[in-house]
């Protein structure tokens, strides 16, 4: 692989803004190579241009590296290409320049604009950096302040006797021995306290043993960290639950401690997850440090083999002075960090702590790609069953036809709401990971459990492969002339097959993904419980999504109206006939939009973003259309008819302006892209104008059930569920636009990071 693809590949996507435009710069090159190639007659002649380098004569220096000493100031002098420094300016930090000595040379114009970007490049490069390590210097010292306090409530928690004499408390990775715990009289108390701290259970190492011993005979000296700091400090009370939620708006975000052993986990995994944020953020900054100087260094090279001169060397000098290449605080950080969280959060077990620090890779199995494989062709033949049986047994023009589509179809529609809306998604994550979108990041996958666009497939095709069977085994109009009905196990073949797919959801086994099944089941908990939840990107993502899926909740509906008080034997039903049925066929259709009515009303208290009303008002306005289309579909009537028309023309042009406009972030005038965006994924503008077509001709398909034009060859069931199908694909369209315009975002911020709550509040900064 190239260096240019390597680095695109390996960076941090938010801020490959920040990066060292190493594409920018080989173009430049190139310009300068093509320019010597055109003249290549006339640098020929030159030394070094185009032939055997002349160092291959020089005298050798021997295998052991002997010093030549004749060195000739001169030749030096005559080698020297450019003079590259800081330069210091009034009111600014100071920056590098470059000063190209051969400029006077014909075609030394594009050299010069080539350090002239290059020292550009250098200076974005460094800027940046110092930036970021004055961040995570400020976090650290933040972090110090809250494992004072988290020792401090251990101390106080735990009530162990020590003695009165207080030390300093630790500070975020320092050397001294932990201080959770202890004891200053009985010493067989004290060494077991020692050896519980400072050597782990499993896996310790043969060194941290060692220095475990050696604590044990300097146990007299011992002494825990001050208490004192409670004083000052309050537990912060996040609102992320229900009972959080009111205890903020009846009282206040922050409480007194209690001094509870439920209260101490809680701000031990709340700091555990702090630190992992934190060892993450510096791990990039460390390789964002790393990349740059690899590209510098690659660039330069590249410049001295196409010009044939030895500017690397002075050059890549200076950026090893720099605060680039001399700065170590990063590194620093690391390791200190690294003690803390294995010596205070996994009981100096390496191994464990590394584990939780580090990120998994996440693994491609073979077995996937097989059963995917195997299930799609199984789907396929059951397909091709399916269309075989309706042709040979005339079900088309069979008299039970009308009885099936009214009974049985809307049963397994679902299904192919669910397997349309997974196959949706895997597309899209295929494509984003194509396009280097961090999706795992903006939905706060946890690492290296998300799941790629293989096992989403996977998942749907099995899902088919079942959905397909039982429609299959299910595909009899041929009534018992005897009973007058049809098999009971039959007919609960759908019910069976939903209470399986239910099952697998909440199973607590680790199977089937169980990481992605409980973060879905937990978004959906929360968009349930909106808005005493806080919402997330996942939790208004996942919201939008069930928008899209009002006919798989009107048939889950009916699968309760069908097997609770119809007659599934027969295949009739009287849901219809019901007021009960009427009231929740509204009901379940308006659920997903009022919850992102309530959403909308959280956001807009918490971030006083009049936009969040603006969006709580346009999905209040579809729950409007919805009810009254609702009321038309089931009366009939011309006045609803014409409510209904007014009100969902309304919300579908409020919705279509805001999907393409604020969603996806298009239809910018002035945008370098013109009426597009001024930064793009796709480098073919017109799959943009091609989605917004679209969008705008979907989001006017379901107007036809309002305005009557049907097509007379399907079934008005039928027609519903295709409406349906395409209310899917456009979801999974505005999916793809609306990550790539989320992401553009986090790149314009350089948002690479969630943030954290930390456990504790300090009432009072200037105590520590």
């Amino acid at each position: 692989m190239k260096f240019g693809k390597e680095l695109t590949s390996q960076m941090v996507q938010e801020w490959q803004g920040a990066y060292m435009d190493y594409s920018h710069l080989k173009k430049l090159l190139k310009e300068i190579m093509r320019f010597r190639l055109q003249n290549a007659p006339q640098f020929s002649s030159r030394k070094g241009f185009l032939t055997r380098r002349l160092t291959m004569y020089r005298a050798f220096s021997g295998l052991t590296g002997r010093d030549n000493h004749v060195r000739s100031s001169s030749k030096e002098n005559e080698d020297e290409v450019i003079l590259v420094g800081p330069v210091q300016q009034e009111g600014s930090e100071n920056y590098y320049q470059t000063t190209f000595l051969r400029s006077s040379e014909e075609g030394g114009g594009d050299e010069v604009v080539f350090f002239e970007k290059l020292d550009h490049e250098l200076n974005k490069v460094l800027r940046f950096y110092k930036a970021k390590v004055e961040e995570v210097k400020v976090e650290a010292e933040e972090l110090s302040k809250q494992m004072d306090a988290l020792i401090a409530l251990r101390i106080k928690v735990h009530k162990p006797y020590v003695e009165q004499k207080f030390a300093p408390a630790v500070k975020v990775g320092s050397s001294a021995p932990a201080t959770d715990i202890a004891s200053a009289s009985g010493e067989s108390r004290e060494m077991d306290v020692i050896e519980e701290v400072e050597t782990g259970s499993d896996g310790s190492s043969g060194d941290e043993q060692i220095r475990a011993s050696k604590d044990k005979k300097d146990i007299k000296g011992f002494r825990p960290a001050p208490v004192e700091v409670l004083d000052h400090v309050k537990i912060n009370v996040a609102p992320d639950t229900p009972i959080s939620t009111l205890r903020n708006v009846i009282i206040s975000s922050k409480s007194d401690l209690s001094f509870s052993k439920e209260e101490l986990r809680k701000a031990e995994e709340k700091l555990g997850r702090a630190f992992v944020e934190f060892y993450q953020k510096l791990r990039l900054l460390k390789s964002y440090c790393f990349l740059n100087m690899l590209a510098f260094s690659k660039i330069m090279k590249k410049y001295d083999k196409i010009t044939s001169r030895n500017a690397s060397k002075s050059y890549l000098e200076m950026i090893d002075t720099s605060y680039l290449g001399s700065c170590d605080e990063v590194n620093k950080l690391i390791e200190r960090l690294e003690a803390t969280f294995i010596k205070h959060f996994t009981n100096g077990n390496r191994g464990r702590g590394m584990k939780s620090l580090r990120p998994r890779d996440k693994k491609e199995r073979h077995l996937t790609t097989f059963f995917l494989g195997l299930f799609t062709g199984c789907s396929t033949a059951l397909v091709a069953g399916i269309i075989v049986s309706i042709h040979a047994r005339n079900l088309l023009n069979h008299e039970g036809r009308q009885q099936y589509m009214d009974n049985i179809f809307p049963l397994y529609s679902l299904f192919a709401y669910i397997f349309l809306h997974m196959l949706m998604y895997g597309a899209n994550t295929y494509f984003w990971r194509r396009f280097q979108v961090n999706y795992p990041f903006i939905f706060g996958f946890k690492p290296g459990t998300e799941m790629g666009f293989r096992e989403i497939f996977l998942l749907a095709s099995g899902l088919s492969v079942l959905a397909l069977a039982a429609v299959l085994s299910n595909l009899d109009m041929e009534m018992d002339p005897e009973t007058k009905s049809f098999q009971t196990l039959t007919e609960l073949v759908p019910l069976g097959l939903v209470t399986v797919l239910l099952l697998i959801s909440i199973c607590p086994f680790n199977i089937l993904y169980r990481s992605s099944r409980f973060f879905l089941v937990r978004c959906a908990w929360r968009c349930i419980c909106a808005p005493l939840y806080k919402v997330t990107f996942s939790d208004f993502f996942l919201a939008d999504q069930l928008t899209s899926q009002v006919q798989a909740f009107r048939s889950l509906l009916f699968y309760i109206c069908y097997y609770g008080w119809g007659d599934f034997r027969r295949r009739s039903n009287k849901c219809l006939q019901s007021n009960t049925y009427e009231i929740l066929y509204i009901v379940v259709v308006i659920i997903p939009f009022w919850s992102r009515v309530l959403q909308c009303l959280r956001r807009l208290l918490e971030e006083k973003k009049p936009m969040q009303g603006l969006n709580g008002l346009k999905y209040f306005s579809t729950v409007v259309a919805l009810v009254l289309r609702t009321i038309y579909d089931l009366r009939r009537q011309t006045f609803w008819r014409i409510m209904a028309a007014t009100s969902s023309g309304v919300t579908t042009v409020y919705n279509t302006y805001w999907d393409i406009v604020i969603d996806w972030g298009l239809l910018q005038k002035n945008a370098k892209n013109r009426w597009l965006r001024d930064k793009l994924l796709i480098s073919n503008k017109a799959v943009y104008f091609v989605a917004i077509v679209l969008n705008v001709l979907l989001r006017l398909v379901w107007m036809q059930l309002i305005l009557g034009f049907e097509a007379p060859f399907l079934h008005r069931k039928a027609m519903v569920a295709l409406v349906a199908c395409l209310e899917i694909l456009r979801r999974g369209i505005w999916n793809f636009f609306r990550l790539e315009n989320e992401h553009f975002n986090n790149v314009e911020s350089y948002r690479a990071f969630k943030t954290v709550p930390l456990p504790f509040y300090y009432e009072d900064e200037k105590i520590m």
